[in-house]
């Protein structure tokens, strides 16, 4: 199941710009970048340079997705 990124709020998918995919609010990266950069080994602060996002949108997209996990499961 998909997270429901629009409730995040460091997030935002804006028609258009990159291809409508979530990216940080105010910035093009995209929100997928981070989970890709964490699995190649990239540590938070080498993310924050090279993409010029701050440790707290970081930690938020982090956050959002760790609480989606705490959900319920429907079955």
């Amino acid at each position: 199941m998909a997270l429901d990124w629009s409730k995040c709020p460091a997030v935002e998918s804006v028609p258009g710009r990159v291809s409508g995919a979530w990216v940080f609010r105010g910035t093009r990266m995209p929100v997928a970048a981070i989970f890709e950069n964490l699995e190649d080994g990239m540590s938070i602060e080498e993310i924050m340079e090279q993409f010029d996002v701050t440790r707290e949108q970081v930690t938020a997209v982090l956050d959002f997705a760790a609480r989606s996990l705490e959900a319920p499961v429907r079955r």
